[in-house]
């Protein structure tokens, strides 16, 4: 099914007679942009700002923006509004919701649904290794949020903890950023890679992205399994300290198995085979789905008695969560 048009939902409230590109970097907060007040900025990248703003009907919401400098390159404009309807067409509730996206004022923004909580990568590097049940509560959340995903036809193919919101009160995940995803429908001509060049985050990235070879949902398994090891264990399936040891090892080298990662922290023999079959350089060796990858982690899991942890393990979670 072809994607929605790119168009906005609302109705553009101009807030001046003349419309305005602003400067790099000016600060939006205190506007009005097609009807959603903004009131701080929370957060800026490379290509975007968002900030916390309200509107009368949905309340509190993040509001991204497209940098200025970049709303008069078509590619950079063509890949915002990209993300905007891919995320729009994935309804779950572990995915942050798309409100609504376009142009107004000069801007071209996303509106999305305001996620409690911060990234699950804070609260990993404040927590430390999660206990293995948390861990597979947040794998099941995450694979039912990209089940759906791929359902519609979206790989995410930037699955990393920096992209994933973790509210600990009511232990719920949500995905969020589909700013590199791809239409699985694309004609392979449209979806190869160049060599050499890959999109995500290194330490997550799938090894067949690095090299240039059709990309499916395999690739977001790959990602969700790195996620899950470094959950467990506070450490990466790889140790390459620079981009360019850790792309050799991605292509040529197996994990570090689980239970040699961290002194005196065991886990089941079946948990530690279900995260590495995922972490398998050739996708067809991993689970087939999402949801096959998460039903072997909570199946290895309640097979196995509770893991023990040593004095090491427990020091090492302590400094993690106390920030020592």
């Amino acid at each position: 099914m072809p994607p929605p048009p790119l168009v906005s939902l609302a109705q553009p409230q101009i807030r001046a007679l003349v419309s305005r590109v602003p400067m790099p970097n000016e600060n939006l907060a205190g506007r009005t942009i097609a009807g959603y007040r903004l009131l701080e900025r929370v957060g800026e990248g490379g290509t975007a700002e968002v900030y916390r703003a309200q509107h009368p009907e949905r309340g509190t919401c993040a509001f991204k923006v497209l940098r200025s400098r970049l709303a008069s390159d078509p590619t950079a404009v063509k890949r915002f509004l990209r993300e905007a309807g891919y995320g729009s067409r994935v309804e779950h509730p572990g995915v942050v919701r798309t409100y609504d996206y376009g142009e107004a004022d000069g801007l071209y923004y996303l509106a999305l649904e305001w996620a409690e909580g911060k990234s699950l990568a804070e609260y990993v590097h404040r927590a430390g290794p999660l206990a293995p049940t948390l861990v597979v509560s947040i794998v099941q959340q995450l694979a039912a949020a990209l089940a759906a995903a791929h359902q519609a036809g979206i790989i995410h193919r930037d699955l990393k903890p920096e992209n994933i919101t973790y509210e600990p009160a009511s232990q719920r995940a949500k995905l969020l950023d589909f700013g590199i995803a791809r239409d699985a429908e694309l004609p392979p001509e449209e979806r190869l890679t160049r060599t050499g060049f890959f999109v995500g985050t290194l330490k997550y990235v799938a090894p067949e992205a690095l090299s240039g070879e059709l990309v499916d949902g395999r690739a977001d398994i790959y990602s969700l399994a790195t996620i899950a090891y470094w959950m467990l264990t506070g450490q990466h399936p790889h140790s390459g300290r620079t981009p360019r040891e850790l792309f050799q090892q991605l292509l040529t080298q197996e994990p570090v198995p689980l239970n040699e990662v961290v002194p005196g922290l065991r886990f089941p023999a079946a948990l530690e085979a279900a995260v590495i079959r995922g972490l398998q350089r050739d996708p067809s060796r991993r689970q087939p789905t999402v949801t096959a990858f998460a039903a072997d982690v909570a199946a290895a899991l309640a097979a196995a008695p509770p893991p023990k942890t040593g004095l090491l393990a427990a020091i090492k979670r302590a400094v993690f969560r106390d920030g020592i």
